[in-house]
């Protein structure tokens, strides 16, 4: 009897807190799985990536990071307004409205799409500009390989534009299997393509932005290609997502919008703090680098999470089940915090091998470390209040509360104490990574302030 309790056990408390009217823990689970390996694989993937191209050298490894700062800031307009398409998705997922789930994912697409396009021809033609603004102080060969991979990141914002629209409508009706799959398509070939073009031809950065380009237009393709001809359940063609829904637009362009809002201008505080970056070196560029890219390792789980919340409340929302969204999301948030105790244990006890991939010059481990560990230990407490919360709030629809308060905290918390603790203080690098942890903090205390109210959840978005 003993025996049979305890193996009860896990599914009793998967039962009670990962269980509702609405959705069921072992639905939330086969949602979770497949986020999970995603972000593994991408994650993973952009470590190797990294250092990848550190074989090129400081130089090239610094100019990737800051590119990919502004690549971030650009693409997450669409992604943002993909995720808007998740949510409206999601709703009608829940309400049981089949024919609408259809019309919002083919709006979802031709949405982003045409954002996409728009942002990467202005990225091509303005790229000069945008390179002096920013980053006119870096070091002449950082400044020439900006220049390459941004012309190539430019060039493969459709490709990605196309495969975020697809995978975010694919999780609002709950094909994270999907989505895996064509994330893993466009993950692996542009693993292998860099291994082909850096390590074997020693293109550089050159051959890291042709990488970039096949594999992401390679995975447009697919994900057209599986609407159409796999998963006929959708009734998607060619022409439902050319054409624009003007209706559909205006509700997830509800969602989207002040998350891209949102998005921009924290993305743009981050571009800031980078520039603030370059001015302490090539060092402390290539530190930031080497520490954004164990600090993604680390956030792996809570990632996931924060992507499936996105679903789950979205639907609990859509067949109104509130006391279900509350549930959930409080659940999530301490999963979240417990993810945290787990991977930053692992990142930290194998340190020494992951920093050893960077080739990074002997003088700057200690400032890797100091970092890495300080951010390891705050992310615990700060992190999934900061994230997971606006993601459960966003999915019921209460989008333009999360972004004005990550807008306002990003420029008033995390610039201006970054500039303080970073460039003012000798704290240097260091300065600049405690303000972004700092921020998170206050952050997440408005955010919980507002899931415990009532208004987050009072909005109507379909009908």
């Amino acid at each position: 009897m003993s025996q049979a309790l305890v193996k009860l056990r896990p599914s009793a408390l998967l039962t009670k807190y990962f269980s509702g009217q609405s959705i069921s823990y072992p639905q939330m689970i086969a949602l979770f799985v497949p986020l999970l390996v995603d972000q593994a694989f991408i994650v993973g993937l952009n470590l190797i990536n990294t250092a990848m191209i550190s074989s090129s050298g400081v130089a090239a490894v610094s100019a990737v990071n800051m590119v990919d700062s502004l690549n971030i800031f650009l693409i997450s307009v669409f992604v943002a307004v993909a995720t808007g398409g998740t949510v409206v998705v999601a709703q009608y997922k829940g309400s049981g409205n089949n024919s609408m789930v259809s019309k919002s994912a083919a709006g979802t697409i031709s949405s982003v799409s045409v954002l996409s396009v728009g942002i990467g021809l202005l990225l091509a033609v303005f790229h000069m500009p945008a390179l002096n603004i920013l980053f006119g102080s870096a070091a002449p060969d950082v400044f020439d390989n900006a220049r390459v991979y941004l012309i190539g990141s430019s060039v493969s914002y459709l490709g990605i534009g196309i495969v975020e629209a697809v995978c975010g409508a694919l999780r609002g009706i709950g094909r994270s299997r999907a989505s895996l799959f064509l994330s893993l398509i466009m993950n692996l070939s542009y693993v292998l393509l860099n291994i082909l073009f850096i390590n074997g031809m020693h293109m550089g950065v050159m051959g890291l932005s042709v990488a970039l380009n096949v594999s992401r237009y390679l995975a447009a393709i697919c994900s057209i290609y599986y609407l159409i001809k796999v998963d006929t359940n959708l009734h998607l063609k060619i022409k439902d997502m050319i054409h624009v829904n003007w209706t559909m637009f205006k509700k997830i362009m509800f969602i989207g919008m002040p998350f891209a809002a949102e998005q921009m201008f924290f993305n743009g505080g981050k571009i800031l703090t980078q520039i603030f970056i370059v001015g302490l070196g090539t060092n402390a560029i290539a530190v930031n680098a080497i520490c954004a890219t164990l600090a993604n390792v680390v956030q792996i789980p809570a990632n996931a999470l924060s992507l499936t919340v996105i679903t789950v409340v979205g639907q609990c929302i859509g067949s109104r089940s509130i006391e279900d969204a509350r549930k959930f999301t409080k659940s999530f948030l301490w999963l979240s915090s417990l993810s945290f105790i787990f991977t930053g244990a692992i990142v930290l006890s194998l340190f020494n091998p992951l920093v050893a991939m960077f080739h990074p010059p002997g003088e700057i481990i200690d400032d890797i470390f100091a970092v890495m560990l300080m951010n390891t230990l705050v992310q615990i407490p700060l992190w999934s209040l900061s994230f997971i919360t606006p993601s459960a709030l966003r999915a019921a629809g209460d989008s333009k509360f999360t972004s004005m308060v990550s807008m306002l905290s990003m420029w008033l918390f995390r610039v201006v104490l970054g500039y303080i603790l970073g460039v003012l203080s000798p704290l240097g690098i260091l300065g600049v990574w405690l303000a972004m942890d700092l921020e998170w903090g206050i952050r997440g205390f408005i955010f919980l302030r507002r899931f415990s109210g009532e208004k987050w959840y009072q909005h109507k978005l379909i009908d």
